[in-house]
């Protein structure tokens, strides 16, 4: 679900071999596009190439533009939290109440967040979030949990909870109006509980007085 064809890498390119020399100017590619947007969202394929030292032309064989780079490089952390949702230990992986894993789920996005917001940024500038296979992959977990939970309309909800998920909106309240990442999800802890109550707590089966 969140294989993306334009980011393929290696030996994953057609079933074909990297070379070598491919390999290291892939790796400085994506080294010096990394820097150039932790610095600023708007950056040009002339200023990745310059700080690659690579030509324009390498660069456009193996990346159409800023946005499928800033990708490639968010791919992996969203791949690592994608088979952490999948298999991992609860409560963000199978196992926990829908209303705990959604919590789970919005702690770990948050986190991502705060650590790659300007890749996030990167990738969505010139093309919709919605078009990304990892949104599908965080549309489809957060729909199953509604419907688990017996939710109505989770195609509806799903992206109205994914919604403050988004780069630009965790990026406003982080970067620009100062909020603590603990501040945010404890936010979104709020939204999850208006639809997901947390189940009661199991009732003691102690003798009174005991």
């Amino acid at each position: 679900m969140n294989r993306r064809t334009d980011l393929l890498t290696g030996a994953e390119m057609g079933g074909v071999h990297e070379r070598a020399d491919a390999a290291r100017n892939r790796r400085k590619i994506l080294a010096a596009a990394e820097e150039l947007f932790a610095e600023r969202r708007a950056v040009t394929m002339e200023e990745i190439a310059r700080a690659a030292g690579v030509g324009r032309g390498t660069l456009y064989r193996r990346y159409p533009d800023p946005a499928a780079i800033a990708l490639a490089l968010l791919d992996q952390h969203e791949r690592d939290l994608q088979q952490r949702l999948l298999s991992g230990e609860p409560p963000l992986g199978p196992g926990a109440p829908p209303r705990d894993r959604l919590v789970a789920f919005y702690g770990a996005m948050t986190e991502l967040l705060d650590r790659h917001a300007h890749l996030a940024l990167g990738a969505e500038t010139g093309r919709s979030r919605f078009a990304t296979g990892a949104y599908g992959f965080w549309r489809a977990h957060v729909r199953a949990l509604l419907s688990e939970a017996g939710v109505p309309d989770p195609d509806t909800l799903a992206d109205q909870l994914l919604a403050p998920l988004a780069p630009e909106v965790y990026d406003h309240q982080r970067r620009r109006l100062g909020l603590s990442n603990d501040r945010i999800v404890a936010a979104l802890t709020r939204i999850a509980d208006g639809l997901l109550p947390a189940p009661p707590s199991p009732v003691s089966s102690g003798e009174p007085g005991s």
